[in-house]
């Protein structure tokens, strides 16, 4: 018998990509030609470069990037979005789901923000927020969270999330520095509310 996908061909690429609001007027929506100064910056701060993998971008290489976060929507590849303080203002941020097995009914949520986004308290919101969308509107069974186990700052954004620690993967992901250790953060459509 042929198990049938989780979240069928087409569904992702058929919705919108909506602005999703969060509180204290900060809002995910989807990126902007304007925004490719967050995509440039983040290829210059170190903490962003440290955690993530981003590289670094020229005008026209952060134009492209822009580009395929929309093209990725509608492909089903990935789903991004700008982390923006309010309507209208350039991206101080990064959250999305990548790494998508529709059949399989998962994905993973990357992020990173900008210094002048760092200490708000926001991303645990988005995180937050990007999940009810990913379970309620997409209809992904588990999402997943990774990070460096040197990065307590993400540890503590995916816990507050509700996303408990699952376990510890050995040498998963190659850094700059060299091979991390990374944890694994977890949730099911099944465990319930997502926190608010």
């Amino acid at each position: 018998m042929e198990i049938p996908p989780v979240v069928p061909p087409g569904r992702m690429s058929a919705l919108p990509q909506t602005v999703l609001g969060l509180p204290d007027g900060w809002l995910l929506r989807p990126w902007e030609p304007y925004d490719a100064p967050a995509l440039i910056a983040s290829g210059t701060d170190p903490d962003i470069q440290h955690w993530n993998r981003t590289g670094r971008f020229t005008q026209a290489r952060a134009e492209e990037r822009i580009a395929r976060y929309r093209a990725n929507w509608e492909a089903e590849k990935a789903a991004i979005w700008a982390v923006a303080p309010a309507a209208g203002v350039p991206a101080a941020g990064l959250i999305g789901l990548a790494d998508l097995d529709l059949p399989g009914g998962s994905g993973e949520i990357l992020y990173w923000l900008l210094p002048a986004g760092r200490g708000s308290g926001v991303m645990a919101g988005a995180v937050a927020r990007v999940s009810r969308w990913a379970f309620e509107e997409l209809g992904l069974h588990r999402i997943r969270i990774t990070h460096s186990v040197a990065n307590p700052a993400s540890c503590r954004i995916a816990e507050k999330a509700g996303f408990p620690l699952e376990g510890t993967m050995r040498g998963a992901l190659l850094h700059a520095d060299g091979w991390h250790d990374e944890h694994l953060h977890a949730r099911l459509r099944t465990d319930g509310p997502v926190p608010t």
